[in-house]
């Protein structure tokens, strides 16, 4: 199973838990995953389209990652929001 990883905000939506493992052939599949075990968590990582937010970093054991990036039982893939403002 892959581990992910989510922080700040995204970890309040997760009921403050900080790693989840999860089943999936890609980041994607994860991130759905992911999702739906944390529905407060629903649409801030994913689109409507099932695609990255584009204000969501994804790193796959330190590289950046994509939706069709594929995944292996070991690997962790950091969620990890931009920072904004003015």
């Amino acid at each position: 199973m892959a581990v992910v990883c989510v922080r700040g905000p995204l970890r309040s939506l997760a009921s403050g838990r900080g790693e989840h493992e999860l089943t999936g052939a890609t980041v994607c599949d994860v991130l759905r995953t992911f999702e739906r075990e944390n529905p407060a968590a629903s649409g801030w990582i994913l689109d409507e389209r099932g695609l990255i937010r584009r204000h969501i970093n994804v790193f796959v054991n330190g590289e950046r990652g994509e939706e069709t990036t594929a995944l292996g039982a070991t690997d962790r893939v950091e969620v990890i929001p931009a920072i904004t403002g003015g």
